[in-house]
């Protein structure tokens, strides 16, 4: 954490709106990407990105200092999006149907390259569907988040050997997924090298 932040959450904490406003705009990509990829819808996504700034700026005086603001902020975001998928029962097949992943352009890659990373995007966001909403928080934490194991279970009330479980369950959910899609894998030798790497 940065100087300018450590003050605009101390004054945040103290109810300072354009204080909060600053953390808010050095929040928001990474609080609506973690909800993009929860819910898997963009207009929903800005909905509960906006929920969980709102009411992170409610309990701001309940926000420990000695813990990660990015922690506390990514969990009450996490906890809505759970909330709202288990409201709304989300089908698996919905997810396949997403707008692509905004992505920076890079004039590095061909064509080919590009189309092999949008095929795993998109891999990946069906098998991210496939799992149940407590699951897909606890691995969009670690991989789009790069939350460490420690704060996913700060961020979702779990234990850590509960992130581990989870995690490792996951993993294991994904690959088999993936392997039932895609039988016959035509590179590196077969079936395990494809669900290792997942």
């Amino acid at each position: 954490m940065d100087r300018g932040e450590s003050r605009w959450l101390e004054r945040a904490r103290r109810g300072d709106e354009q204080a909060f406003a600053e953390l808010v705009e050095a929040y928001q990509r990474p609080v609506f990407n973690l909800c993009y990829r929860m819910l898997g819808e963009a207009g929903e996504a800005e909905d509960a990105a906006q929920e969980s700034f709102l009411r992170a700026y409610r309990n701001m005086r309940r926000y420990d200092p000695t813990r990660s603001f990015s922690t506390w902020l990514l969990s009450i975001a996490s906890h809505y999006c759970i909330d709202q998928l288990r409201r709304r029962r989300l089908p698996v097949d919905s997810l396949e149907e997403l707008e692509p992943w905004e992505e920076a352009p890079d004039p590095g890659p061909g064509p080919e390259t590009a189309a092999t990373r949008r095929e795993g995007r998109e891999a990946a966001r069906a098998l991210l569907g496939r799992l149940g909403p407590r699951d897909r928080a606890v691995v969009v934490l670690r991989y789009w988040d790069e939350l460490s194991t420690e704060e996913i279970a700060e961020a979702l009330s779990l234990t850590v050997k509960a992130v581990k479980s989870r995690l490792h369950r996951a993993r294991r959910q994904m690959a088999e997924a993936w392997l039932q899609d895609h039988p016959e894998p035509a590179w590196n030798g077969g079936r395990a090298d494809v669900a290792s790497a997942l």
